[in-house]
């Protein structure tokens, strides 16, 4: 190991690394490396900490990376790990301990006797011998099931393998948006197919749902031994059978026909098997063309449903248009197999800079009734209209609501770097519950009646089938989803806007009020010079404690669950910033997210960004008291003897003062501690703390002036361009 790599278990710098080789002659020698970049033997350096009394900072799963690492590229010993990982899962922690405390041999032959236990259910699990060079990583492994989980042993397994075997373009699909695809389902699907299984994220969704068997291939043997550990821990009970191979050239389960099929398949793949594949009976809607490998997925797909059975596909937005795909596209809309489309933002899944469509499919029936129309629902549109917080023109008329050249490989699969920011860029962020409320009510209500859905402008429409058989045919949601609605009330759009016309009227003279300089004065000559104290001061002084909010890389800890049985709101940083009251369900928790927040606590926004500063900060009032904390907040509690909150606010909230207590570059987090407040008396903060709090309130009030001002204009625009509002009569203005 490096000498970088001793100081992330050691928890401290590369600096006191060095000082300890210099200062304890006993340090361990180097046993390999150069001069410049030694290399040390991890047992022995281990043994050192531990004399010292040093015990390890670093996670489960990192010391199973650093033990991986350790043995060498090419040691194939991830692959051979796996049947230990579903074993190991079924004991008892304390078994774990016991098993990882044997020597080297015991061990060893211990762990070659319980990976033996594993029913044959993980493809190429044939049983393995684990040597003395093993024993290190054995212990790495048995300690990470134990502290982390199965599931976060597997995935560093697999991401070491992935990164020996250089597999580029391969991600996993988050499991939020699993979830949503796998309750797209129709209830009581019991087979359930996912030809492109990756990592197995889209099958145990399924399991979730009630699926009994399932079904899984992918071409790569290390998803195939991911995807039947994951089955294996996250539905024991359901029936498995997980192959490898390329699922479009050697299907593994040519005579399998499912109820439903859930697939997330490679992108943009060239070489998907065109010229070979010409004749394939599975293109039953025409010869998918060579550069539309998509298209060769969704009809392998349907092929192996039972009639009437579903197929949902997350697939690129270029499918929906390309011209190349057209006609297989119009047979597939024409043969009533289209049932939906679904856009989802930019960044909700890799890769992130496009945003990908959900289509779900549905294999016709021999007599069966005709379709007639195809569901779009523009979930794109509604991070585009919704991300400001404010209803779109429509909405403030009353409408209802119903609730690249290298292919990307196997879409369920994970990143080959699964630590990398895939949650933090994306998921982490992304309001999973409210585009799956909004697209299965959709969905729900188009299934239930569609001779009679009614569409819901800017979220969704029901197009008739002879509509989308034009020359292009055209699938993209954006193109169908009508902005305003057909059928607007001339009458009660113009009441809306006098309604509106009127509350901004009030907002601008608030906004007046607010902004009044009267009282403003000069410090004097010079700018005042103050003693100040950093938070990390203030706090070990009992003068106000620190808070965090656990961030969403804590999922799936085994801390305190979430309060239960209570519909209690939750404060989020974007609350902080739009001056808004808590905004968030607790369905958006994580398990140990149950900090609630008190009227003056002051909160602080653990990422700074977006250009403005004194958004930072702001004091909780009698609105937020009770909510929970939600993530990327940081909650300090001053005490009301000593500290002002507004004060505190107020100065914490300085841009100077997050720029000295900030790290990173692209996303830049807030260090509390390192934050400074001037030492005043108690008095004088408070007459600091009232002119920061006006000045919130001044800030607060252009928001909400902006917001209206824009409601206003877009409801106005909608008008006259439905042609339900006219013009006002300037005539007499104009003689005047």
């Amino acid at each position: 190991m490096t000498a970088a790599e001793i100081s992330r278990i050691a928890g401290v710098t590369r600096a006191t690394v060095s000082n300890w080789r210099r200062r304890h002659d006993d340090f361990p020698a180097p046993s390999a490396g150069t001069e410049t970049s030694p290399l040390y033997d991890l047992p022995a350096v281990q043994a050192w900490l531990r004399g010292r009394g040093h015990t390890s900072t670093a996670s489960p799963t990192e010391e199973l990376r650093t033990a991986l690492r350790l043995l060498g590229p090419g040691s194939g010993v991830a692959a051979r790990l796996f049947p230990l990982v579903a074993a190991a899962s079924r004991r008892t922690p304390e078994e774990l301990a016991e098993l990882a405390a044997l020597p080297d041999d015991q061990l060893t032959a211990r762990a070659e006797k319980t990976a033996g236990e594993l029913p044959v259910a993980v493809p190429e699990a044939e049983p393995f011998r684990y040597g003395p060079d093993d024993a290190g990583v054995l212990r790495a492994l048995l300690g990470c099931v134990r502290e982390a989980g199965a599931q976060a042993a597997v995935d560093v397994l697999a991401e070491r393998e992935l990164d020996e075997g250089a597999a580029s373009g391969v991600y996993q699909t988050p499991e939020g948006l699993s979830l949503l695809m796998a309750r797209l389902l129709p209830a009581g699907a019991s087979r359930v197919l996912d030809p492109a299984c990756g990592s197995g994220t889209l099958l145990a969704a399924a399991a979730r749902q009630g699926a009994q068997e399932l079904f899984g291939q992918d071409s790569l043997p290390v998803q195939g031994r991911r995807t039947a550990v994951r089955l294996l821990l996250a539905a024991p009970e359901a029936e498995t059978a997980i192959r490898v191979g390329d699922s479009l050239r050697a299907d593994a389960f040519p005579d399998v026909t499912v109820d439903a099929v859930l697939c997330n398949p490679p992108f943009a793949d060239r070489d998907w098997g065109h010229d070979e594949l010409a004749y394939d009976p599975r293109w039953a809607y025409g010869l998918p063309p060579r550069f539309e490998s998509e298209l060769a997925w969704v009809q392998h797909a349907l092929a192996h449903l039972e009639p009437g059975g579903h197929a949902v596909m997350l697939l690129p937005p270029a499918l929906a248009f390309r011209s190349s795909g057209r006609r297989v596209r119009a047979e597939l809309i024409r043969s009533g197999a289209l049932r939906a489309v679904v856009s989802l933002p930019a960044r909700a899944a890799y890769p992130l800079h496009i945003g990908l469509q959900i289509w779900v499919f549905q294999r016709p029936e021999p007599g069966g009734t005709d379709r007639t129309t195809v569901l779009f629902v523009d979930g794109e549109g509604e991070q585009r209209d919704g991300a400001a917080g404010t209803p779109s023109a429509t909405d403030t008329a009353g409408a209802g609501t119903r609730g690249g050249s290298r292919p990307r490989r196997s879409g369920s699969s994970s990143s080959a770097a699964s630590s990398a920011p895939a949650s933090s860029a994306s998921a982490a962020s992304f309001d999973w519950a409210g585009l799956t409320d909004r697209v299965l009510g959709q969905w729900a209500a188009f299934t239930t009646a569609p001779d009679t859905y009614a569409d819901e402008p800017g979220v969704a429409r029901a197009v008739p089938l002879v509509d989308l058989l034009d020359d292009v045919v055209d699938v993209t949601p954006a193109r169908h989803v009508r902005a305003t609605a057909a059928d607007i009330d001339p009458d009660a759009l113009a009441r809306r806007v006098h309604d509106l016309h009127e509350q901004l009227a009030e907002q601008v003279a608030a906004l007046a009020a607010a902004s009044a300089s009267g009282g403003w004065q000069p410090s004097g000559a010079s700018a005042r010079e103050w003693r100040t104290a950093t938070i990390s001061d203030l706090a070990r002084g009992g003068a106000l404690t620190v808070l965090r909010a656990a961030t969403p890389s804590t999922r799936g800890s085994k801390g305190p669950a979430a309060p239960t049985g209570e519909n209690r709101p939750v404060l989020t940083a974007q609350d902080i910033s739009a001056a808004n009251p808590p905004s968030a369900g607790a369905v958006d928790l994580h398990a140990d997210a149950t900090q609630s927040v008190a009227a003056g606590d002051v909160l602080v926004r653990a990422v700074a960004g977006g250009g403005d500063a004194a958004a930072m900060t702001r004091v909780a009032d009698d609105q937020d008291a009770g909510a929970l904390l939600g993530p990327h907040i940081h909650l300090l509690r001053p005490d009301p003897a000593r500290l002002d909150p507004w004060f505190l606010a107020g100065f914490l909230g300085a841009e100077d003062n997050i720029a000295s207590a900030s790290t990173g570059s692209s996303l830049v987090h807030v260090t509390p501690g390192r934050l400074r407040v001037p030492l005043l008396p108690l008095e004088e903060q408070r007459r600091y703390g009232e002119a920061f709090r006006r000045v919130y309130e001044l800030r607060a009030a252009v928001r909400r002036t902006a917001d209206l001002a824009a409601d206003t204009a877009a409801i106005l625009t909608t008008g006259l361009t439905a042609g339900v509002l006219l013009p006002p009569d300037t005539s007499d203005s104009r003689s005047a």
